[in-house]
């Protein structure tokens, strides 16, 4: 059998990969002699009773005493707010070529999208209108548009 030839390239690589892992074996060996000792105390984060990171164990007397059965284990339930369904507003822009307008609602000031889709009655700008609100794909839709 022929023996493999060895050529400048793969020498060079090889002296590379020895020189590393020489390198990395003295950093490990750098590292052990230099450690301020690896015990299992030196190593141990207590957090106090103001939720900061500390070395010192907590005070027993400082200790509370809590009821299992009083924590709530996932979401509360909130109450929903009565939200009035029908909004009023007036019709701020409305281009019937292209189908599409906004409404400003009476109340907030807030401007509503707003799609002949969406629409009961023919609209124009400056009308009164009633309307509903949906979730839409960028933000909330007025739809179900009638005029007052």
């Amino acid at each position: 059998m022929a023996k493999p030839q060895e050529t400048y390239n793969k020498k060079e690589k090889e002296k590379k990969r020895i020189k590393k892992r020489e390198e990395k074996q003295q950093k490990r060996e750098e590292r052990k002699n230099n450690s301020q000792g690896g015990d299992l105390e030196s190593m141990i984060t207590y957090i106090d009773e103001d939720g900061n990171f500390t070395d010192t164990p907590p005070d027993p007397t400082k200790k509370k005493k809590i009821n299992a059965k009083n924590i709530e284990i996932g979401v509360p339930k909130r109450e929903e707010e009565v939200v009035e369904a029908v909004k009023k507003g007036t019709v701020e822009f409305f281009n019937d070529s292209k189908g599409f307008g906004f409404i400003k609602e009476q109340l907030t000031q807030e401007k509503y999208f707003v799609h002949v889709n969406g629409l009961i009655d023919d609209i124009q700008e400056g009308n009164k209108v009633s309307f509903e609100l949906e979730r839409g794909m960028k933000g909330m839709n007025a739809v179900r548009v009638k005029k007052i």
